[in-house]
């Protein structure tokens, strides 16, 4: 903890960078975020809030960083092994959109089937049916 930020450590080998980003990206509209390198698998976070903070407020900005940093993790992981099953599901769905008749395809079948008796009559038109307009029968 500095007076006015809050500075993580944060090893890659058990948080890949992608969920340092996302943690780091959900936290840019309360703070300042600035992240560095100083070893070869260590990210350096440093969080500086953007009005004055208590040590208290600063130490819970940290702890919340933290729990979103694997929030994210989790995340991350749990996208990469259902990447699979999204992926078949998205080809099978690719699959039965371009299986689709077409407009043309169904329309061609409508003309080329045959139309059944109308008990009911319901092609018949009412005049046809009841009488011309003064509601004499045909």
């Amino acid at each position: 903890m500095g007076r006015d930020h809050a500075s993580l450590d944060v090893d890659e080998t058990i948080y890949p960078l992608e969920a340092i980003y996302g943690a780091a990206y959900l936290f840019v509209d309360r703070c300042f975020v600035f992240l560095s390198r100083p070893q070869p698998q260590g990210v350096n976070v440093r969080l500086t809030p953007r009005t004055a903070a208590t040590a208290a407020e600063l130490e819970a900005l940290a702890g919340e960083f933290s729990n979103e940093l694997l929030s994210q993790a989790a995340r991350l992981r749990l996208s990469q092994s259902t990447a699979r099953i999204r992926e078949y599901y998205t080809a099978a769905a690719l699959r039965a959109a371009a299986a689709a008749p077409s407009v043309d395809d169904l329309l061609a079948e409508l003309d080329a089937e045959e139309l059944t008796d109308d008990p009911l009559e319901i092609s018949v038109p009412w005049e046809a049916k009841h009488g011309d307009k003064e509601g004499e029968p045909k």
